[in-house]
């Protein structure tokens, strides 16, 4: 096991484009540089990571059809199977969080919502249950059935929410620690064809910004943890007018990260193959649009902020790199210091 260690990073890839699997990396906290340690393909298709509190353990998804999801242990230099990997009664799991004793995935193409129980040892258990969404939206190719594409945990640990590109929705549930029961509780509508993607909290724990991948538009919403309650405030675009407009190149924003402490969001971009920076006010509810910077590579999947807020790091998954950049603590705007080969890559999670 790792321990506290913050000098290891762990990548996702898409093995059936040319992906290792998950590959270990160390970090140099000076610096921001990671360095490829080895790399395992127990899993097919791990594009989405989570590490356990404590870096106890590593779990991922893979995106396949039927979906499934394993626990690694993290002993070695490079991550081993613990215990077997399970299905996860869906199909094309896209993401994953740990939330009330399990591990909870959302699964794109089959559009709902699974919970699996994390055993004493930190291996899993079969699949305890699935809420399935319902419902589409306006963009026929995209949105004919429900998608859900991203699962986390709320900062308060009372609800899981799942964001779904094809119901235009994000979906506040409980989940029952002893048995794994997920159930409904609330739905927020965001704006019909917007396509949200992922979701991140504000550090206060009382705001969240929805990402659009079929637009190109950041949502701020009001979190009430008490309730449960998600309402919608506004919305800003992530790339200049005149750039969201170019059909020629179109974008599909991927992933949005906030400052830990508050005044900074990040967007990765794929297609314009950027990282926007958006400035926050001092009540988080009006972002603005500030700058945007190269991504060091192609189609950026994943974005991830190093505990110290650094280092920002984007998984560019055509072009095949991971690269690092020291975010500016005046400004928020990124500057590339680096990269690193790692085919089809698709996220980044440190410990």
């Amino acid at each position: 096991m790792i321990g506290n260690s913050a000098g290891r990073a762990f990548i996702g890839s898409f093995t059936s484009a040319g992906g290792h699997g998950i590959t270990a990396a160390a970090v140099d906290r000076d610096t921001g540089a990671l360095t490829v340690l080895g790399s395992t393909d127990a899993v097919p298709d791990p594009s989405f990571l989570a590490v356990a509190p404590g870096g106890t353990a590593l779990y991922a998804v893979g995106e396949s059809a039927p979906g499934v999801a394993a626990a690694f242990a993290l002993s070695g230099e490079v991550p081993a199977l613990l215990g077997p990997v399970r299905a996860v009664d869906g199909d094309a799991p896209t993401h994953l969080a740990l939330a009330a004793n399990h591990l909870v995935t959302a699964n794109y193409t089959s559009g709902g919502v699974t919970a699996l129980p994390v055993l004493a040892d930190g291996s899993l258990g079969a699949a305890a249950s699935v809420l399935q969404h319902r419902g589409s939206g306006p963009d026929t190719g995209r949105q004919e059935t429900p998608h859900a594409h991203q699962v986390l945990a709320d900062p308060s640990g009372n609800w899981v929410v799942s964001v779904d590109l094809g119901t235009d929705s994000v979906r506040v549930c409980a989940l029952d620690p002893a048995t794994g029961a997920l159930r409904l509780h609330g739905e927020t509508a965001l704006r019909p064809g917007t396509g949200p993607r992922h979701l991140a909290f504000h550090p206060s724990g009382a705001l969240a910004y929805v990402l659009g991948e079929l637009e190109p538009t950041l949502t701020v919403c009001r979190w009430d943890a008490v309730t449960g309650r998600l309402d919608v405030l506004g919305e800003t675009p992530v790339l200049p007018e005149h750039e969201a407009a170019d059909d020629a190149a179109r974008t599909y924003p991927s992933e949005v990260v906030v400052a830990h402490d508050g005044r900074f969001v990040w967007t990765a971009n794929r297609g314009h193959d950027s990282i926007s920076v958006l400035t926050l006010d001092e009540s988080g509810e009006q972002a603005a649009l500030v700058a945007t910077v190269g991504c060091g590579g192609h189609w950026p999947r994943d974005l991830t902020l190093d505990p110290s807020g650094q280092w920002l790091y984007a998984a560019n998954e055509r072009s095949g790199n991971v690269s690092w950049f020291a975010v500016d603590a005046e400004t928020g705007v990124p500057r590339h210091a680096g990269s690193v080969e790692v085919p089809a890559a698709s996220c980044v999670v440190l410990v």
